[in-house]
């Protein structure tokens, strides 16, 4: 599967009062190819009501969605799902969602437990954090020297995750990602417009 450059994900802590679909817009119209809804809370009516808009948005921009640890949302809505390692089996979001859905796993640092999930049907690894991170300040670091081995080992797209910026995003392609997950690197910003700036940024950077 070819997948590639920036990879936006939601956090319902960030983006309050009316943010998300026109941030998350601004971050497809300035090169996002996936973007992950990230929505830890319990209202599942608001949860659907904007995942559904958010798979408009993506279908307008030829994007994939994904959702963040709810595989029956995800199912409901024909679209990917990305696990922690603890939130669920990857094996039965691969059965239940077919074989041509998106289906990301969590692996932190560990590139054994990677293979377990590329074992279990994974479209993508994600390893991280890389760097001092906003959204998960207490996971242990990861390497640039990971996504190397990583490379070498897995046929599969590789994410990097964890503060990521457009000053730091280099190094993590030239290590060996395919796509860089950012959170509030891209959509801690005062305006959509500035989203959009951020996401031409990093889909720059991809380019070179």
């Amino acid at each position: 599967m070819s997948l590639g450059g920036l990879y936006a994900i939601t956090d319902s802590a960030l983006l309050t009062d009316g943010k998300l679909l026109p941030y998350v817009e601004a971050a497809l119209a300035g090169g996002a190819s996936l973007v992950q809804y990230r929505d830890k809370s319990v209202d599942t009516v608001r949860r659907q009501e904007e995942a559904t808009r958010l798979k408009e948005l993506c279908d307008q921009y030829d994007a994939h969605l994904l959702i963040n640890d709810d595989l029956a949302l995800a199912s409901q809505l024909q679209v990917g799902v990305h696990l922690g390692r603890d939130d669920g089996s990857l094996r039965e979001a691969r059965q239940q969602l077919g074989p041509d859905a998106l289906i990301g796993a969590t692996c932190h640092a560990s590139l054994e437990y990677a293979e377990q999930a590329v074992a279990a049907g994974a479209s993508y690894v994600a390893f991280g954090r890389f760097f001092p991170s906003v959204t998960k300040p207490g996971i242990p670091a990861a390497t640039t020297g990971l996504l190397g081995e990583a490379r070498e080992r897995f046929a599969i797209p590789i994410v990097a995750i964890g503060g990521i910026t457009a000053d730091n995003a280099r190094q993590l392609y030239d290590a060996g990602a395919d796509l860089l997950a950012v959170v509030h690197g891209l959509f801690g910003a005062d305006s959509a417009a500035e989203v959009r700036r951020r996401a031409l940024e990093f889909t720059a950077l991809k380019i070179c």
